[in-house]
């Protein structure tokens, strides 16, 4: 009976193939392409984790790709990947980014400002003050004037598409 706690996250069919390939490899053990896949999961998560906290210090939203290069910078076992990620481009390096007046400007930018009004369901945006002072074209519905061949005047003309 095989052990079914051998669940990974990559495809052991892959890796094993991927490992065959070169040609000093010769026969893989069953194991061994299940072990690279776990090894590949934890060092994954690792460089992930990294990455995450250096874009939680930076207040960001989301995980940029110089905040990777800045977690493998940061974590000596990670060391390796620097020649990978060198041609990164850096907002920080290059002097338009201050790391430290860009966490100041974003704890500001929190506290300022009046809420914003929400939308009711199918209001439209409108571009002014919310006074609902404009008008808003009529909504098209499907076919509307086109089977006909039909323009907005009411007048007939031959349909540009090639339907049949």
């Amino acid at each position: 009976m095989k052990n079914r706690n051998k669940q990974t996250k990559f495809p052991v069919a892959r890796i094993k193939k991927i490992m065959q390939k070169d040609e000093e490899v010769g026969k893989v053990a069953q194991a061994t392409p299940v072990v690279i896949s776990k090894a590949l999961e934890l060092f994954l998560g690792m460089i992930v984790d990294e990455a995450a906290k250096v874009t939680l210090e930076r207040n960001s939203k989301r995980v940029e790709a110089y905040h990777l290069k800045h977690a493998i910078d940061r974590t000596d076992m990670l060391d390796f990947l620097k020649e990978i990620v060198d041609g990164v481009p850096d907002p920080s390096a290059g002097g338009t980014i201050d790391i430290e007046a860009e966490k100041n400007e974003s704890k500001k930018r929190r506290g300022q400002g009046a809420p914003r009004k929400r939308r009711k369901k199918g209001e439209l945006a409108t571009g002014d003050g919310g006074d609902g002072n404009e008008t808003y074209p009529e909504p098209q519905t499907a076919g509307a004037g086109t089977e006909t061949g039909e323009d907005e005047a009411g007048e007939d003309h031959e349909s540009d598409h090639d339907w049949d």
